[in-house]
Formats: C-alpha cells, structure tokens, sequence
C-alpha cells in the first residue's frame, strides 16, 4: 500500500477497502507458532501460489520471523526470476528474424534489465547486510517501476499486431505476481512508519547534489561541459553524441551539462541506463527543438516511438521542445518518453498527437511546460506532477475525442499517478475554431487503477461538462477501482455539477485531502527539487 492512498482511504470503495484490510492486516504481524514453513507466510500475500512454488525450489533460506526479513526474501525471489526472463528474452532474440517481433523483443530487453536494476537497487536498499538504507516509499517507487516495465514489455505485441509471443518467454518465471507481493509487503511496512522519498540535508539540498553542483544549478547562465550546435560551432552537431560522450564518463555521480544551441535537431534521443546526473540546456522552446516521426503505424511500438527517451537516473531538461511530427493519423507517436527517477522538466514543450508524453514510471516533475495532444497525450505510470503548465488540447481525426490522461496503474498498491496542479487547460489554436464539435475529457482510466487529479488548475470550456470518460463506450472497466478528484478547480468547465457519477470519481473538499497529490507529498519534491535550482511550491 503507497503512502497517498493511506491519506486518502477515505475515498476509496467499501469493497477496496475490504481488499486492504484483508491484504495488509495478516502481513503486519509476525509468523504465527504454527508455521513450519514458508507457505504461512505465502498465504498472507496477494499471490501465495507463485511465492510457494519459487520456495520450494530454492531451498535453503532462512524463515522469516519478521516482517522486513520477509521483504528481503520476497525482493531476492522477484530479482531471481527477473534476470532469468531477461536471460530468456535475450536468447530469443538471437533467433529472431521477424522485423516486428525484433522491435518488440528490443524493448523487452531494455525494459527487464531495468527491472532487475530496479529490483536491485530495492534489495540493496533494503537489506540489512549491504548497510545501505533506502526509505520504504524509494523502495515502493523502484517496484513500481520494476511492475509497470513487465506491463509495457506485454503491450509491445499489440501495438504491432503481432501474437503475445513475449508472455510466453517469461511466463513460468511469474515475475508480475512476485513483484505484486514484494509491493503488498513493501507497503504494509510503509504504512507503517512515516517515509519520506529521498534524504535531504539540512539546507534542503538532496544527498545526490554536490556542493559544486549546487552552484552551477543556481546559477543564471550555465557552465556547459558540451556544446552542441547545427552550425558547427559547438563541439557536435547532433545532442546524441554528446550524451554519448556522456555515458562514456566512469563516474556519472556529478552534473553533465549539455548546452544544445538554437536550431531544429531531427533526431531520437536515448539517455540510457547509467547515464545519469544529464542536463540539457536549450535556447528557449521556441528556439531549440527537437524532433522525430516515428509511429506504431510506421512499425515502432509506442514505447521505441518517442523523439525522446530518457532512462538515466535525475535528468533535467530545460528550454527544450520535443516534438514527434508523425501527426494523428499515424497512431500512438510518442514526443517525450521518460523513466528517469527524480527527473525535471521545466519551460519546455512537448507536441505531439496520440500519447505525446509518456510518463512511464519513476518520480517525475514538469514547471511551466506546454504539452500538446489529442488521444491520451499525457500517459503512463509514474508518480508526477504537472505545475503551472499549459496543457492544450488541439484537433484531432474527425469523428475521434481528445483525451488528456490515460494513466496506467496496474496494481493497487503502486505509489503512482498523475497530478495536475496550479495549471490552465485550454484548446490549442488549431482546435479553437471548431471547439465545439470535439469533445475533451480530462482522464479516461487505461488501468484498472487509474489514478489522477487536478487541483486548482483553469479549466477551459473546452472540456466535457462530464469531465471525464470510459475507456470506450459503454464500458464500466476501471470505474469503481480507479481514482479521480478534482480539487478548487477554476474556469467555464470547472463545475462539478454534471460530472461523472462513478463511485471512483471524487470531489474533494479538504486541503488535507489534496495536500496529499502535492509537490512535497507526492513525490516528496522537498527532499530533491531544492537543489536544481527550479522553481516549485511544495503545498496546494
């Protein structure tokens, strides 16, 4: 269980409520005297069958007498089958000569080694015997990454229309189910105590900050490592060779600042795994864009589609546009994809269509950004937030509906959503004309626990007085699990009156209800952002 739906059980269901209670209550306690073995321990999870059946065959353990023993156990199971599903899928690939198949396997790969290092980073986090401490809501974050990475790997095939091949490779391993149960117990612990996301020092500085760093962060004009310029006059033509030059570095702990000056840069970016600590300084994101077209329909999945893809760890991007130009009726065609943990975003803009920014997974945060889109155009399942940002809907093929949020929680106790704050909803100049005759929701729920908000942002009549929508019509898939609120909302769409009626639909009343969808709650943005050098206000 994450630490915002303790603050705000009071909006959940009779009937999830009951699934906690019934989830969580056994797993606060220690081993009764009647377990002999692993199996009582097992049963208190959400998937005892897959936790039984690993033990079982890796005997040799220690039983557990506490909780957080029972953790480790479950993080080392979940760890184990993900390296074998990694070493599985990598194998196949070699034998793989069907172009589709080919682009689904690459992203698997990609995404199952971040599992495992996201699993890997929990076990060393949270293990006694490495001294390393992590806080249960890092933990929490890690898993739900490690989760929702098995998730996109399964929706890879259906973007290409191609069979199910990948689930499969990896079914017997069950890592879905054991990552599940490693986030059952994980939250159970962090319900327990109070947890913030990261540690801070005394002045507010987050511990991955130098003193040197903070410096050049503060500073007005940026000390560049790189320079990249169309021109030449740089010491690259394109951003992707600097950041690879970057990830070439033995030590990625301190700030890499690349300065791309003005111009139109049409490429695919890929910060990748390890390359960490990466700054991207533009002239303005009017003056320095990058750019890209690919698609589903041009043979990439949605996730390989993004202009963009950022992996390596506190990623800051400042005065960029990252646009995908594939237009509406190439499908999903991704601007910006983003998994970096702790990463910022701030004054750029981000166009696209379908599913423009992908917010995959990790902790996430967007200043003063434009994002640009029709179908699902903010999507995905990291825990962000959305501040001061102008959010524009814009025309999409006739006959289709704008959708601003599909946010894709797959698990009741992932710490993940989207939550716009202090912004302004309004239709893009191309759709402004013809407002009318489109209609635009504010979410639809893609997951079963689909969970955003909107809190004291303008909302332009451009939005459906129902605010909200089904997944497809007719559909009740999703309504009474997922969690939506809208909270002190402003504008011509801002009444509540005619909204939806599901029963996971809130209208909170309380600040102390929608503090907790706030910079310093959600993502615990006080422990992090101070450092960069970006403007935020941490409370509603």
């Amino acid at each position: 269980m994450n630490i915002m739906m303790v603050q705000n059980i009071s909006f959940l269901s009779l009937h999830l409520l009951l699934i906690l209670l019934l989830c969580l209550r056994p797993l606060t306690t220690v081993a009764d005297g009647n377990s002999t073995n692993i199996d009582g321990w097992c049963d208190k999870t959400p998937y005892p069958y897959p936790c039984k059946r690993y033990f079982i065959k890796h005997s040799g353990f220690r039983l557990p007498t506490q909780i957080s023993e029972f953790r480790v156990l479950l993080v080392e199971a979940a760890m184990d089958r993900a390296v074998s599903a990694w070493d599985k899928l990598t194998n196949s690939s070699k034998n793989c000569t069907d172009f589709k198949k080919q682009a689904v396997l690459a992203d698997c790969i990609n995404l199952y080694g971040d599992t495992v290092m996201q699993l890997n980073r929990t076990l060393q986090g949270v293990s006694s015997k490495t001294g390393r401490r992590c806080t249960d809501f890092d933990a929490q974050t890690w898993l739900s990454t490690a989760l929702t990475n098995t998730e996109t790997c399964r929706r890879g095939s259906s973007d290409l229309n191609v069979s199910d091949f990948t689930t499969p490779i990896v079914s017997n391993t069950k890592i879905s189910h054991l990552i599940s149960n490693c986030l059952a117990v994980n939250g159970a612990l962090l319900t327990a105590g109070k947890n913030d996301s990261t540690t801070g020092d005394s002045k507010g500085f987050p511990t991955w900050v130098s003193r040197k760093e903070r410096r050049l962060l503060q500073l007005q004009s940026v000390r560049a490592n790189l320079v990249v310029a169309k021109d030449g006059s740089g010491h690259f033509k394109t951003v992707q060779a600097a950041i690879d030059v970057a990830g070439r570095r033995k030590v990625t702990s301190g700030r890499f600042v690349i300065y791309v000056k003005r111009g139109i840069y049409q490429e695919n970016l890929n910060v990748r795994l390890n390359n960490d600590n990466i700054m991207l300084v533009g002239d303005g994101m009017r003056y320095t864009i990058i750019t890209g077209g690919r698609s589903v329909k041009g043979g990439y999945t949605t996730y390989s589609s993004a202009t963009a893809g950022i992996e390596g760890l506190h990623f800051i991007a400042k005065g960029i546009a990252f646009q995908n130009t594939a237009g509406p009726a190439k499908g999903q065609a991704v601007a910006l994809r983003s998994s970096s943990d702790l990463s910022i975003f701030y004054r750029c803009s981000i166009e696209g269509y379908q599913d423009t920014l992908m917010v995959h997974s990790q902790r996430q945060f967007y200043r003063e950004c434009y994002i640009y889109g029709t179908v699902d155009f903010i999507f995905g399942n990291a825990a962000v937030v959305f501040q001061n940002c102008i959010i524009l809907p814009r025309l999409p093929l006739k006959g289709q509906a704008n959708v601003i949020t599909a946010q894709g929680r797959t698990d009741l106790f992932q710490n993940t959503g989207i939550s716009i704050h202090n912004s302004i909803i309004i239709p893009a100049p191309d759709l402004k004309p013809v407002v009318r005759s489109v209609k635009t929701y504010m979410g639809r729920p893609w997951m079963m626990y689909s969970r955003t908000v909107v809190l004291k942002t303008y909302i332009d009549s451009v939005v459906s007085p129902v605010g909200w929508s089904p997944w497809t019509k007719g559909s009740t898939y999703g309504l009474d699990t997922l969690f939506y609120a809208e909270y002190k909302n402003i504008g011509p769409a801002s009444s509540t009156r005619w909204r939806v009626r599901w029963k996971g639909f809130h209208v909170l009343s309380k600040a102390s209800d929608a503090s907790a969808f706030s910079v310093g709650k959600f993502i615990a943005g006080t422990a992090w952002l101070p450092g960069s050098g970006i403007p935020f206000t941490s409370e509603l």
